[in-house]
């Protein structure tokens, strides 16, 4: 059975790592999907984190 083009991803804020000084504990991650053949590289998106309370670089995690 082959595998499917389109894959389930997992962003999360990189600012949740480092910073200490946030408005509640954790780490803001999001779910997408992207494309295997057009996305070969790890994505990096702008969104919203809800515990640093801004907008941040979320990257690609496995």
């Amino acid at each position: 059975m082959a595998k499917g083009v389109r894959v389930i991803i997992t962003l999360e804020c990189t600012e949740c790592r480092t910073n200490s000084n946030k408005r509640s504990p954790g780490v803001s991650r999001y779910t997408t999907t992207k494309n295997r053949r057009n996305t070969t590289n790890r994505l990096e998106l702008k969104k919203f984190c809800t515990h640093c309370n801004t907008h941040t670089v979320h990257k690609e995690i496995k």
